[in-house]
């Protein structure tokens, strides 16, 4: 791990996106929360924040952080025809939240998938990137 034991403390900030591509009548099934396994979005909301918390022992060289906040959106796109995922978190600590806001998005994308594969075979998860992180020496960097 990276030394942080000379690093201030600061509130940071981090917001990571990504998506689950389908077919339409499997977006609809989501909609319509007739889905085999139940509600997809609920579930994948909470595997998403449990994730998230629990980056550290997920991904080996991370530090654990304390997390003071986590939001996970999901909209429906039916232009598209994906759920498109938006998770931030927030903290105060010595390193950032990009991790865990990654990480969130990862999993609640990989729910998704799990819950739908079996009316799905075309499902992709799509797109998982950085979008915002703020807070320490770099300040606020917005990716596009």
């Amino acid at each position: 791990m990276v030394d942080i034991t000379q690093k201030p403390v600061t509130q940071r900030e981090a917001t990571a996106t990504g998506k689950v591509t389908m077919q339409t009548s499997t977006l609809d099934l989501i909609k319509q929360g007739k889905l085999p396994k139940g509600d997809v979005l609920t579930t994948a909301r909470i595997a998403g924040i449990a994730a998230a918390k629990n980056t550290h022992h997920l991904i080996p060289l991370c530090h654990p952080l304390l997390i003071d906040h986590i939001i996970i959106d999901f909209s429906l796109n039916e232009e598209t025809s994906s759920v498109d995922i938006v998770a931030t978190v927030k903290g105060s600590g010595k390193t950032g939240f990009e991790m865990e806001a990654l990480t969130a998005v990862a999993i609640s994308a990989l729910t998704i998938y799990d819950m739908c594969k079996t009316v799905d075979q075309t499902l992709r998860l799509e797109d998982i990137r950085l979008l915002k992180k703020s807070g320490g020496k770099s300040g606020t960097v917005i990716l596009k």
